[in-house]
């Protein structure tokens, strides 16, 4: 009966021991997960772009980015393809700062667009190419993600979205007769979460004098009608 008692009060203590260490040992790894990020992150550096200066703007433009501590500055933006986190409006007038976004976010690339209107003044727009959702879900931001097209004013305010969710801006046009810039995207037709040459590729067009997500010029009776006579 002895033997007995003794024994349980071996097995429970063992089976306290045992949930103890797992415990401990969960802490530990969340705890060196934790530390390990921690670590990550300060590790890295705000990196300035070139200074951006275009005549027809009030404001000067500086690309920011992140790049590790222990990263060669002048090369990391080479190793990044020239692509930012935010962008950095400065006026010359006053001097009064400003960014671009209020998001984390990848800029791909910007540039600055004009349309040309008979007896008026030019109108000027920065187009942007921004990755700012994590569409395939593997937890960041990357070139796999969506890459949407905005456009912006001289000031880099009044940010506007002008391709469709869930696509990848490719290259775009102004038709100045049109008063709209036609751009070219790549759609995750088949909902897989990826961009790939499965996908099906379509035109949008923008009417730069309200922009706002632009309207596919291809329809859907068009391309089967068209396969329909090529696919025979």
């Amino acid at each position: 009966m002895v033997n007995h008692i003794f024994f349980k009060k071996i097995a429970a203590f063992t089976l306290v021991a045992a949930l103890s260490f797992s415990c401990e040992g969960g802490i530990t790894r969340k705890s060196e997960q934790t530390q390990a990020t921690a670590q990550q992150k300060s590790e890295q550096n705000l990196v300035y772009g070139e200074l951006i200066i275009k005549e027809q703007s009030d404001y000067l433009i500086i690309p920011v980015g992140l790049t590790d501590k222990n990263q060669d500055r002048l090369s990391s933006y080479e190793n990044r393809y020239n692509s930012y986190n935010n962008i950095i409006f400065y006026s010359k007038k006053d001097g009064e700062t400003h960014i671009l976004l209020n998001k984390k976010a990848i800029i791909t690339g910007f540039d600055l667009l004009e349309e040309k209107k008979a007896g008026k003044l030019s109108a000027r727009y920065w187009l942007y190419q921004i990755i700012d959702s994590d569409t395939n879900g593997d937890q960041k931001l990357d070139i796999q993600d969506a890459k949407i097209g905005y456009l912006s004013d001289l000031s880099g305010k009044n940010l506007q979205q002008i391709t469709p969710n869930n696509s990848q801006i490719l290259n775009w046009a102004i038709v100045q007769s049109a008063g709209a810039i036609f751009i070219k995207i790549l759609k995750d037709s088949d909902n897989d979460q990826k961009f790939t040459e499965k996908d099906e590729t379509n035109f949008i067009r923008v009417n730069l004098d309200k922009p706002v997500i632009g309207y596919e010029i291809i329809s859907d009776e068009i391309e089967q009608k068209i396969k329909s006579l090529i696919m025979k």
